[in-house]
């Protein structure tokens, strides 16, 4: 129990630090935010490197919903393990995609009985009606295959490689917040940029119609364990739309 008390003084102490080499009244480009968020990142394992939105949306209404996946151009650093839910030739096609499980109403059998062992699921529109049940199972883990999100195609092979490749799924939460992964921290400054603006770039042209004022309110760059690092939305939209 000591030693537990005593390593959660220690990261308390490197948190402090960290915090130190931070302004936090001051708002930085994306490329210096970037730098301070890896430089902060004192963990012993490869930290995620995560940025945090804040929209001028009322996320509670249905319109003014901000929801989509993109492909990151050097993904999130971590291998996705996908299932694909296809039959006949599509499952051959999901298989030689690279498709770590693929299976039609047998896979969801699997599920039923406790099995989740994944990260994506993608599906033929076909499946859908099978998948539905375990809608309850798949739902609220953010599993289950969406068409909006490209995860339920007729190109089962293009949503596999989409997946593996490192799409990462968005949406506003109920304050108007999004929160997503960028990459690690061992991807330095530049390829977490390069992703960043594939991201951003994403975000602001899904603006809705009907959100008045200003659409980028906040932002901030954090790894895992590290303390955010405001960013200049201003600056780091500029050239994106």
């Amino acid at each position: 129990m000591a030693e537990k008390k005593i390593d959660k003084k220690f990261r308390g102490k490197r948190y402090k630090a960290a915090s130190a080499t931070i302004d936090k009244n001051k708002k930085y480009n994306i490329t210096e935010a970037l730098k301070l968020a890896v430089e902060a990142g004192t963990a012993k394992f490869d930290e995620s490197v995560d940025i945090s939105l804040n929209l001028g949306v009322d996320a509670k209404q249905s319109d003014q919903q901000v929801r989509s996946a993109v492909v990151l151009p050097h993904g999130v650093g971590k291998a996705t393990r996908v299932i694909a839910f296809a039959k006949g030739e599509k499952a051959k096609e999901a298989e030689a995609a690279g498709a770590d499980f693929v299976g039609a109403e047998d896979l969801v059998a699997k599920i039923n009985e406790g099995w989740l062992d994944f990260d994506k699921a993608v599906a033929t529109p076909d499946m859908m009606v099978a998948i539905s049940k375990v809608a309850k199972i798949l739902g609220p883990r953010g599993l289950m295959p969406n068409p909006k999100l490209g995860t339920v195609s007729v190109d089962i092979a293009k949503a596999v490689n989409e997946q593996k490749a490192g799409k990462v799924e968005f949406r506003t939460e109920k304050s108007g917040i999004i929160q997503c992964t960028i990459g690690r921290k061992s991807f330095g400054p530049q390829k977490l940029k390069e992703n960043f603006d594939v991201l951003l770039g994403t975000i602001l042209r899904l603006k809705p119609p009907t959100s008045k004022g200003v659409y980028l309110r906040k932002m901030s760059v954090s790894t895992t364990m590290g303390p955010g690092v405001q960013v200049d939305t201003s600056e780091a939209s500029k050239g994106l739309i």
